[in-house]
């Protein structure tokens, strides 16, 4: 099993039944899988904050949500967060490509990965940081903690998670 099947695997064990998505190299393989598995609606969006919208809409719809996204878009996010999802005590598990640590190769992705941890604290956002694959194997008690909670979680995924650039 890859670890993106994992990963979709525990998004169905835990009933999330509504994907949507921002394109992403690195989460290409998961974004794959979401796709094609037939439990779960995938909607694709073209900015996060638009994708947060379409989450709080299948919540009030009944289906559990999910974003999959790069961390270079928190920044435009921090209003729906706030306002939408934390204000509505809306649960919205975030599974975050962490662009521009050590061995970046693109130069502007480090700016905002300086910024991202202490923007999802500063909105005391739970966030956790996957290195290494067997850190996956924390994904089905985040999901079920989310959910729980009802609060926004931040799974964040660098480059060595994903085996380097």
């Amino acid at each position: 099993m890859t670890i993106s099947e994992q990963i979709v695997g525990d998004l169905v064990a835990n009933d999330i039944a509504f994907v949507t998505t921002v394109p992403c190299k690195q989460l290409g393989g998961v974004i794959e899988a979401v796709e094609a598995h037939p439990d779960i609606m995938h909607v694709p969006a073209n900015k996060e904050d638009e994708g947060m919208g379409l989450c709080a809409g299948a919540w009030m719809g009944g289906k559990r949500p999910m974003i999959i996204m790069q961390n270079t878009a928190i920044g435009v996010t921090i209003n729906t967060l706030v306002t939408l999802t934390q204000f509505y005590r809306m649960p919205l598990p975030m599974l975050i490509s962490y662009r521009g640590e050590l061995k970046e190769p693109v130069a502007c992705q480090a700016e905002m990965a300086v910024h991202t941890k202490a923007l999802l604290a500063q909105l005391n956002i739970p966030t956790y940081h996957f290195h290494k694959t067997s850190d996956a194997d924390e994904l089905d008690a985040i999901l079920k903690y989310t959910f729980m909670c009802n609060k926004p979680v931040a799974i964040l995924t660098d480059a060595t998670f994903w085996g380097g650039y």
